[in-house]
Formats: structure tokens, sequence, C-alpha cells
């Protein structure tokens, strides 16, 4: 019995340390996701390590030439949708998608989204917005995100990038409402 309950406690341990949970809130992210729908973020995907020591102990852990942050196992990927800390300052976290990676040009133009001068092909309908000009370049460290509903998402396009410090994890599934139930 005792066992039992000790085994219990770790896995909850591990799964609290590993995974969150988060709630769609608003119509970004429409039509993948939708207000109320509720999401298990892998939170250890993209942890991130400053020190050279990492190496020596976890050794498929490479720290960057570029002195960019170090992953544990991989940073964000374009197409991965991914819950934030908003650089607005809101307390809300964020989930958005990437679309462009640290050293990638983007540009929009004529409703399109070109990463590296090609075109982004996923029918949505891109503008500009707020006071950001395009072509841009994604610093080291940044990460370019847009929400899937362009027309009504508050993104990149408005505050610019985000920090890999400040990303809370990718989104692993959609496990509410059951019935809606997806792994990304």
């Amino acid at each position: 019995m005792a066992e039992t309950v000790i085994t219990a406690a770790i896995i909850f341990v591990v799964l609290q340390a590993a995974t969150q949970t988060f709630k769609v809130v608003g119509p970004s992210m429409r039509p993948t996701l939708v207000d109320g729908q509720h999401l298990l973020v892998n939170k250890i995907v993209y942890q991130t390590f400053e020190n050279d020591t990492v190496e020596d102990l976890l050794p498929w852990v490479e720290t960057p030439a570029d002195g960019g942050p170090a992953f544990l196992f991989h940073g964000p990927k374009r197409g991965d949708v991914i819950v934030f800390r908003p650089p607005t300052g809101e307390d809300s976290d964020f989930v958005k998608r990437v679309i462009g990676l640290p050293g990638d040009e983007i540009d929009i133009e004529d409703g399109m989204v070109f990463v590296n001068d090609e075109a982004v092909e996923d029918g949505r309908t891109t503008r500009p917005r707020g006071s950001t000009d395009f072509p841009l370049t994604v610093p080291e460290g940044g990460f370019f995100v847009l929400g899937d509903n362009r027309g009504a998402s508050n993104d990149s396009r408005s505050w610019g990038f985000v920090n890999s410090e400040d990303i809370v994890g990718r989104v692993l599934a959609r496990y509410w409402p059951l019935s809606e139930f997806k792994i990304f």
C-alpha cells in the first residue's frame, strides 16, 4: 500500500513539473483552437540553460556558438503552437503559432507572410499591424509568432518578438472538451 502511494506521489510531482494546463481565451487561434478549450502544455521540451557546464552533465545539449540559449531537447520549430508569457505585460499567458526563428527574415506583403523570401502557404490572409516595419529579422533568442485567426490576433505584428525565456512550453494536446481531443 505504501509503495503505491509513494509511486503515485512521484508520478504526480513529475507530471506537475513537466506539464501545465492552459485554457484558451478569445478567438485568436481559430479554427485550430477555440475559446474555452483546455490544453496540456509540455514545459520540459523547451527548457533552456545558459551554463556551459550543462554539456558535461547532459551530452546531448549543445551550447550554441552564437551565444543564444541552449535548449534541453530542442527549441521551438516553425509551426509549433506555444504558450508564453506575453511581452505586453498582461497577466494571462498567450497561445500562438511560431512563424519565425532566430535569424529568419519575416515579411508581410499583399496578405502573405514570407519567411526568408518563401511564402508561408497556410491559406490565411495576414496584414501588418501596429508600428512594426517589414521586412524584419528575428533576433537571437527571439521568435516571431502569429495567431491562426490573423484578423483577431494580438501577436508579433503588434508587439514584436517572444523571448525564449518567456516561453512556457509547446502545446501537447487539446483535452477538453473530450469530444475534441487532439494530440499536437
